[in-house]
């Protein structure tokens, strides 16, 4: 905490420094805030420098933000990998139940579908039925 009788230090922000920071805020590279944050300056300030020096953002008038941010796209395809790694455990279930089934017919029926290739499920007798008395 500063003293009452220290002075505040006054940081100036060189033009090409400021028209740098919003070319990155346009361009979808940083935020507002995070620019905020990262240089310890007031939201108002580089609101400021936005009216200032941005060739799109200027006072009076309406942004259209597009879908095709970096964080947009950060997102779905994160959700896409989501989806497919889901897929893939699905697979992969399958996969182990068939191999299961095999082993059970291999048991059930003594035919070893690993290892006979030319094998049919037609040529196969059906299990007798068991019933309960």
């Amino acid at each position: 905490m500063a003293h009452k009788n220290q002075l505040k230090v006054q940081r100036i922000f060189s033009i090409s420094l400021k028209k740098k920071i919003v070319s990155d805020i346009e361009k979808g590279k940083a935020s507002v805030l995070s620019v905020s944050r990262e240089y310890d300056v007031s939201l108002t300030s580089v609101y400021k420098w936005l009216s200032e020096h941005s060739r799109h953002l200027q006072s009076a008038k309406t942004l259209v933000m597009q879908m095709d941010s970096e964080g947009y796209k950060t997102k779905e395809l994160e959700k896409r990998i989501k989806e497919l790694e889901a897929a893939l455990g699905r697979k992969q279930m399958e996969i182990d139940y068939l191999n299961k089934m095999i082993d059970i017919s291999k048991e059930e029926l003594g035919v070893d579908l690993k290892k006979n290739s030319k094998y049919h499920p037609q040529m196969v007798p059906a299990p007798p039925i068991r019933t309960q008395i």
